[in-house]
């Protein structure tokens, strides 16, 4: 990792080649590649975005956090490694059980999210594989107090444990913090095919727990049962990758799909996304099988074939950000692109842009709202990532 006294690389973007995806008759339709003017109008000019490198020489950094006073904290993956990202550029590596993360295919040292009282408390919280006695693992969520100097964590507290895991594939792991003070974990299913639908399994999930005590959140839709159903937040869900509140406080995740439909949901307590991969792991159903008893939600979008493998999503807002100010900014790897989508005061789709200069730097995992800017992670491996700023030119 090399030392960061100044930006190493300032890019002024003209953004004036858009690829854009109009939303179909249904909402949850998968859209195609058309020229269009912002919300149908006609073509105007893009913004101009500056992009920062903020970091370089990274492996797999899955998610990055501001943590006050211009410092941030991110976490890499396969390194099960957290780091300190100075004020001033510098970057320093943060004392961390390393050792004690398992660390397999998609899964390592994952989320991260920050306490809304760091200031006073340094609580920040992470979401990683964790090896057991007896070569046995699992996935689980730990509160860790930074030291006075943020060079060591200490104090843990395993907030939920238990996320399934086999091989290290859909460890899902996506944190946050919401505005009522909720912490929510996004799960994978751990491509098990019961797991989804079962409500006595945390796999395929989001969560919702007290981040100070780890108990359910006092209004999930189950909270009064027992075991692991209480916990549950909404269900039916492949692999949650990113998770995201609106400004009118309703919460969205972000999902991997299968061969097709990568989504973008609206939750809501207790919400069925219809995933239900069986016989074994049978990933030729729909992302959303509507033949399941009950009510199935449907995606607000959806990618169609091929996927992008959607991944981290913030909202972003601001005059600055013109006409994607309030849209939801999304990471994108396999389609190696930031695709902002736009939607309506009721959470229907109007459109998606994914600006082509964007398309430049690989694979895309985290994206943090931060300053009036985005935090964006890559994840290219072999050394090569980076930690970007995008923000637009003023």
């Amino acid at each position: 990792m090399r030392k960061l006294g100044a930006p190493i690389a300032v890019l002024a973007l003209v953004l004036t080649t858009l690829a854009s995806y109009p939303a179909s008759g249904s909402p949850s339709a998968p859209t195609r590649d058309r020229d269009a003017g912002y919300d149908g109008s006609p073509r105007r000019a893009a913004p101009t975005l500056r992009v920062t490198t903020v970091a370089n020489g990274l492996d797999h950094p899955w998610d990055v956090r501001p943590i006050g006073e211009g410092r941030l904290l991110f976490t890499q993956r396969d390194r099960a490694s957290l780091t300190l990202v100075r004020a001033d550029g510098d970057t320093r590596r943060v004392g961390f059980p390393s050792r004690r993360v398992w660390v397999s295919g998609e899964t390592g040292l994952m989320g991260l999210a920050i306490d809304p009282g760091f200031a006073e408390n340094r609580r920040i919280y992470t979401c990683q594989g964790w090896k057991l006695p007896g070569g046995k693992k699992d996935i689980r969520v730990i509160a860790w107090k930074l030291d006075p100097g943020l060079t060591a964590v200490g104090r843990p507290d395993v907030l939920v444990k238990g996320l399934p895991t086999v091989t290290g594939r859909h460890g899902g792991c996506r944190l946050l913090i919401a505005k009522n003070g909720a912490l929510l974990v996004g799960t994978g299913d751990a491509a098990v095919g019961r797991n989804p639908q079962s409500l006595r399994s945390f796999g395929g999930k989001t969560l919702r727990l007290d981040p100070a005590t780890g108990r359910p959140w006092p209004t999930n839709p189950w909270a009064g049962a027992s075991g692991r159903k209480r916990f549950i937040y909404t269900y039916g869900h492949r692999n949650v990758q990113g998770l995201a509140q609106r400004r009118d406080g309703t919460l969205w995740s972000v999902e991997h799909g299968s061969y097709r439909d990568d989504e973008v949901n609206k939750l809501g307590r207790g919400r069925n996304f219809g995933w239900h991969p069986v016989p074994g792991y049978n990933e030729s159903v729909p992302m959303t099988d509507f033949s399941l008893p009950g009510r199935q939600w449907g995606a607000k979008w959806r990618s169609g074939t091929p996927t992008i493998a959607t991944s981290g999503a913030a909202f972003v807002r601001g005059r600055g950000w013109g006409a994607l100010s309030g849209a939801l900014a999304v990471g994108c790897l396999a389609g190696e692109r930031l695709m902002f989508v736009k939607l309506d005061a009721s959470g229907d789709l109007r459109w998606t842009r994914a600006p082509a200069r964007l398309r430049d730097f690989g694979r895309l995992r985290g994206v943090t709202a931060y300053r009036g800017s985005l935090l964006i992670t890559t994840s290219n491996g072999g050394g090569t990532d980076k930690i970007l700023r995008v923000r637009p030119a003023r």
